[in-house]
This record gives C-alpha cells, structure tokens and sequence, in this order.
C-alpha cells in the first residue's frame, strides 16, 4: 500500500506523462486500487454522492467527463478508473494522501500553472470535501462493481456512462422485494422454553433468539441500577438520593411501572427525547459552510420539538405539522402557529448564502431538504439520485426530480438580512395576532443601524439609476451626442442591484417598530410556505443546472408507492408528500422511528444503520420484532410514549449489564440481546448530570436564544462564542447555542454530533 503511494507520488512530482514516467496510465491505476484495499463502507460511498460529486458535477464535468463537448488535458472525473488513470500529467489523486494529489494540488491554487477550476477558486466548503474524500481512500461505487475491461480512450481508461442515462439493472417492481420495502408482517410472537422469564411480547421474540443460540439470558439488575437507567434514558438526568432511596424502600407490585409513568409525564422527558429528534433534523441555529449566517429564530423551532414530546404528539401528526403544517387546517390561532413554527424543520438546515446565484442556491437548499428528510424519516438516501439513477436502491433520478419539484415550490423562510456573506436573505412568517407565543428574537442596535444604512445607500442609488436610465436611453437614439462616461457605466451596473437590495432592507425594517423591537408582538418564525407559482422540476443531466432535460411531475418514490396514495394536483405538493410519509401504509416510516427508539433505550438499534435502510444498511438482527414493534406502534396511535413504556416495561431491558464467558464467546457484540449493553452517556447527558448534582441546573426553559442578541455575521458568531465561555449558563444542554462548526467546547469534547448531518445514532 504505501509502496504504491509512493511510486504515484513520485509521478506527481515530476509531472510525467502517461507514457514518459514510471508506470503507465493504466499501471498506475491499478497501484493505485490496491492502495484502496478495504471495500468502500456505506458512510464512504453516502459521503461521496452527497459532498464529492455534486462537487464534480457543478465544476469538473463541462471539461472533464464522458460528456464533455472538448475534453481537456484528457482527464476524466466520471468514473473511479479514469480519476485514478488521471490525464496527460498523471493521475489525478494518491488515494489517502492529499497533498500529493494534483486533482487538490489544482484546486487549492497552490501552484499557478496548476489552478483549476480556471475561472475561480472553488468555495471553501468544496475544497475541504475533496480533501477529505481523497484523505479517506477515494471511496467510489464504482469500488463495488466488478472490473470493466480497459479500452482505449482520452484518458487511457475507460469512462462511465453519462450520469443521466437510466440504471441498466434499476428495476422497480424487483426492488419492492427488498425487505424493507414491504409491508410490516404481523407475525405471533414466538413460543419459547423459559416462559416464566417473558413479561412482554418483546420478550418473546428477544428469548427465542437467545435459546436458540444455546444462551441463557444475563440476570436482572438491581433498582438502584434500574433507576438511574431508566432516569438517563427518559429524561436525561440522574435520579436524586432521595428517589433512589424511596425506589429500593418500594417492593410493591406496581412500583416499577409507576416510575416508569412518572418519569414519561416530567418536562424533562420532553428535553432529553426532543435532543434525539433534533440530531435527527439537523438542527442548529446558523447555517453552517463559509459564511455561516446566524438563524436568530431558530430556536422556536427546538420549543416546538420539545413540547411535541412532552405533550406526546402523534408522531405521524408530528411529521405532517413539519412538512406540511402551514397547509393544514388549524381550529385556532394557537394551532395555526404551532402549527407554522413546525415547518422550522425545512428551514434550519445548511446553507451556502455566499453561493453564486438564486437558482444553484435554489436547487442546494432542496437538495438538503431532501436528503434530511430521506435519511432522517424515510432511512433511505434519496439524495444520492440527484446526478444519476440511484447506484443501489430502486430510486431512479426522475424519482430525486419529482420530489425537488416540490421544495421547488416551496418558499423557505429563514430570515436573514443581506451583508457580506450573505447574497441570499430571507424574510420571516408571521404568525397569528391572536396567538400567545414566547418573546422572540429582537434584532440588536447596532443591526439596524446598519440595515437603515444600507437601506439609505439603496434608495440613494435607486434614484441615480433612474437618471442615468434616462441618459442611457437617450445614448442609444440614432445621432444622439449623449454619452455615458466610463464611471456612470459603472454606477449604472452597480445600481441595477440596488432595486433588490432596498426592497430586502425595506421587507426587514418594515417587521420592527420604531424602537427596534419586532411588530405583532414578537410573532416571526422559521418555516415554509407555498410559493406563489408552483412548479415542476426539470431533470439535470449529471445534476447540472446547464443541462436541464424534460420536466418531471411532482411526486414521490415509486418503490413506495402504495394504491390509493394522492397525485399532486395544486400548490406545492407537500401536504400530499405529507399525508404519503405518515401514512400507516408507508413501509418505512414507522419502522425508521421505532428503530430509533430502540436505539436510545438500548444503546444498540434493531437496524444496526439507522439512517439507511436501503440495500448498502444492514439487515435488522430482530426482523419479525421490529414488524411487531412497528406495526404496535401505530396501532396505539402512533404515541410515543406507549411505544417507549411498552419496551420499558419488557424483561430484557431490566437485565444487568455484566459479563458471561459462555454467551460472550458465542454473542460477543451482544447482537441477540441477552444482557444490557454498558453504555457511555452523550455529551448533553454529562454536563446536565454535572449541573444537576452540583445544585446548579435551571431546570426552567430560557426566553430564546443567545444568537438573538447578537449579530447575525462572523462578527456576531466571534461574539456569541467569547460570551460562552464566560458567561454562566446554568439551562439543560439542550438550550445551548449550536453554532455550526462551532459547538460549545463541552459537547465538543464529547463528541456532540455534526449538526449539518442527519445523526441517528
């Protein structure tokens, strides 16, 4: 492996040809396989479709690809072979070394005869995506198909085939065969030899598993075990002395369950099951990538998770409110803002607001939503069919564009202003007069001077450009002696964007009063709305805005179509697109959830990859249990809590959690559930423990959020994150600032999720 490096690096270096150095084009290459002798995972190959190749998409392929009208300096970025074949001077990357990669070499501008893309240096965002996918190995899916013969071409390789053609081996009503794109099964729960050990059906099927194995299952653990476990994992936080010492003095029959009930009605249950939705729906409260732009009104969408919880809403109700809840009937105001606040989820994701142009920033802000929603609801990596027909699941490329035809639709507001580093502002929703919301965010002093300032400096250029529109059109007339000078040109050019720009800065300062404080009572949130003009998505060809094909209906998947689901008929399509995923006939969605659940009970999921059901996940340990869970679930209304309660109250997650050398040499990793995992508390788990048995936790919700106050730029993110680490912040972890690529150093260090992914687990 590393004599292989070696050699290509040499290659690099002395920037040889591919007939002049010392391997060939096609030598080189397969050093270069070899150095990649582990198979791609499927975090690597999701990490590629979503972060590498709409990064060659966007910027490599019009030069580099199969489909390029001119191919230049004959390198080819379509296909795992023609990058490691590389161009006329040499391969392209040294799997896991970075720095003597040309293809990074180019885009770093590091060297001047080296620079690519040649028209701009790519964002910093894209930059680091290729660094770290070439660091990693170069995982590609090509890695995972069987070799293709060479045949000569540009590149000495041969390339892929266009990424818009269709899968040859796509086929749909094959696809619905795969497990988890059936139905649930109900199935009885299973006899087993130690009957008097089940409490619960889960037993059941956990047992028979376990017998057989040969195995006998670990013993119970002791109420003082039991106690802090079920206080963690319910709310978060440990039990008191007290409750610990009433909890092993109570030996009556109904003590346990009762515990159980009182720990699901605290407020903190709400808090600590509310932080797992929020890793799931990628919530933070900036944008995240360059600019990394403040979202003041973020945190009316955290509330809103947390009271769901708490108030155990239906989780099928509690998907619909989030992506369709602007376009569901209300029988109040108060509804009607909850309501509006739950579409928050489509809008606190990442997003470039320095990206070039309305229409890429457009199509980057769908694809986000689309894939928080493929993994997070559905487990299933919708995204990956944004340039080309998905490469393992049944999903075609038409499939990603009638869903994009929908957030297309779809008028995200994330309330932004303009300023350097933001070319995409965004205006708020207003909620209900007649709804008793908390105090919002109130923008900061210094924040609307500046806005009044770039207000001033719009309308002033508006009203020079409509004079020099005047003297413009006189120019143009036949034998006019008018002429422009070199410096109006100029102002006229700079002057064509102050319409826009006075119309944002007016839009923003027309919400605030004469004081600086929000109109209609603090009511602005995050959130979605129908845009004025519904419409279709065209299909790209390799996912670039260039190349759009034939409109695409707007739709949903066809592995999952059910008979009976809803056409998209008017406006956006995503109260259809709703009622498709919380539908009780959705093979997926209840599955996805109590696969979750399970997982933050027993430290372990059912589906050991709980954001991919697909084909490259794994298969579940326990299938005809998490039927039977799935199918409970939804019959009990799709609560929460009875499916959480229900697992609970089951004997194996009572067992102890200790060691057996006979299970242990059969079942080392557990995978059959014969004893309770030992398991690490989470980062907001440890700092909430450290508060609460030092006396110092404020168990009360805090109004809003710390980002409010402060500015919405760098300059304010600098400011937020020096007054965290001075000032005292006694609340849950749940109600700190999360600050994409900035997170408070103590969750940092316990290694807090990423809170641009969707993080099941």
């Amino acid at each position: 492996m590393r004599n292989s490096s070696v050699i290509l690096a040499s290659l690099l270096r002395s920037r040889v040809g591919p007939h002049v150095g010392l391997l060939s084009a096609a030598a080189a290459c397969s050093s270069a396989m070899s150095a990649m002798a582990a198979p791609p995972t499927p975090a690597q190959i999701e990490f590629f479709e979503k972060s590498v190749r709409p990064v060659l998409v966007d910027h490599c392929y019009k030069c580099h690809s199969d489909g390029a009208a001119k191919l230049k300096g004959g390198l080819k970025l379509d296909s795992l072979a023609a990058i490691l074949a590389g161009g006329d001077t040499g391969p392209s990357i040294v799997a896991g070394d970075p720095n003597h990669s040309l293809l990074i070499t180019a885009v770093r501008y590091n060297d001047k005869d080296l620079e690519m893309p040649p028209k701009g240096k790519l964002p910093v965002d894209a930059i680091k995506a290729l660094e770290q996918w070439v660091a990693m190995g170069a995982p590609h899916p090509d890695a995972l198909k069987p070799a293709a013969p060479a045949s000569p071409g540009a590149s000495g390789m041969q390339g892929a085939a266009p990424a818009a053609a269709p899968r040859a081996n796509l086929d749909i009503g094959k696809g619905r065969e795969f497990w988890s794109y059936k139905a649930p099964r109900k199935s009885a729960p299973p006899l087993v030899n130690n009957g008097a050990w089940v409490q619960a059906p889960i037993d059941q099927f956990v047992l028979s598993r376990v017998e057989l194995a040969g195995l006998a299952p670990a013993p119970d653990a002791d109420r003082r075990t039991l106690i802090r476990r079920l206080s963690f994992d319910l709310t978060g936080l440990p039990p008191t002395p007290e409750e610990i010492e009433a909890f092993e003095r109570d030996r009556s029959d109904g003590a346990y369950e009762h515990l159980v009930d009182q720990l699901l009605a605290s407020p903190r249950f709400g808090e600590r099951w509310g932080r797992h939705w929020l890793d799931v729906a990628r919530y933070a409260e900036s944008s995240g990538k360059e600019s990394n732009v403040l979202y003041p009104h973020a945190w009316r969408y955290r509330d809103y998770v947390i009271a769901a919880f708490n108030a155990d809403k239906p989780y099928d109700r509690f998907l619909r409110e989030q992506l369709a809840g602007d376009l569901l009937p209300a029988a109040n105001d108060q509804k009607r803002a909850e309501q509006l606040i739950a579409t928050g989820y489509l809008a606190v994701g990442t997003k470039g607001h320095n990206t070039q142009g309305k229409p890429q920033f457009t199509f980057d802000m769908v694809d986000e939503q689309i894939d928080a929603l493929g993994q997070g609801i559905l487990a299933t990596t919708i995204a990956c069919a944004r340039c080309h027909d998905h490469k393992f699941d049944p999903i075609p490329q038409r499939d990603y564009y009638a869903m994009a035809g929908i957030f297309m639709s779809t008028d995200t507001q994330y309330g932004t202003y303009r300023t350097q580093g933001n070319d995409h502002p965004s205006t708020l929703i207003e909620l209900p007069a007649g709804a008793t919301v908390a105090a919002g965010a109130t923008m900061p002093g210094p924040i609307r001077k500046a806005v009044e300032q770039q207000l001033k400096v719009a309308e002033g250029e508006a009203a020079q450009f409509a004079e020099l529109q005047k003297k413009a059109r006189e120019a143009r007339k036949p034998g006019s002696t008018v002429k422009l000078t070199a410096a109006e040109q100029q102002m006229l050019q700079r002057a064509r964007t102050a319409d826009g720009r006075s119309e944002a800065a007016a839009d923003l300062l027309a919400r605030f009063d004469e004081k600086g404080k929000p109109t209609a009572l603090n009511r602005l949130a995050m959130g979605a709305q129908d845009a004025e003009k519904p419409q279709n998505a065209r299909l790209l060809s390799r996912g670039e805005l260039q190349k759009p094909g034939d409109s695409v209906a707007r739709g949903y998947l066809q592995v999952l179509a059910q008979p009976g689901d809803r056409t998209v008929a008017t406006g956006s399509g995503r109260r259809e697109l709703a009622d498709w995923i919380a539908s009780d006939r959705n093979p997926l969605t209840a599955r996805v959830w109590v696969n979750r659940v399970w997982h933050h009970v027993f430290g372990k999921p059912i589906v050991p990859t709980p954001d991919n059901f697909g084909v490259m996940g794994m298969k579940p340990t326990h299938p005809e249990l998490l039927d039977h869970l799935a199918l409970s679930f939804v019959a009990d209304g799709w609560s929460v809590k009875r499916l959480i309660r229900r697992i609970v109250l089951s004997r194996g997650y009572r067992l102890a959690a200790v060691h057996d050398a006979r299970n242990h040499a059969v079942d080392p990793d557990n995978r059959l559930r014969w004893r309770m995992d030992r398991r690490r508390l989470d980062a907001e788990a440890i700092r909430d423990a450290m508060l609460a048995v030092s006396g110092t936790l404020d168990d009360r919700p805090p109004p809003g959020s710390p980002v409010a106050r402060v500015r919405e730029d760098r300059q304010g993110v600098i400011q937020l994150l020096t007054e965290m680490r001075t000032r005292r912040a006694p609340h849950r972890s749940i109600y700190l600032p999360i600050v994409r690529d900035q997170v408070p150093e103590f969750l940092a260090v316990f290694d807090f999720p990423d809170a641009s992914l969707v993080t099941g687990q």
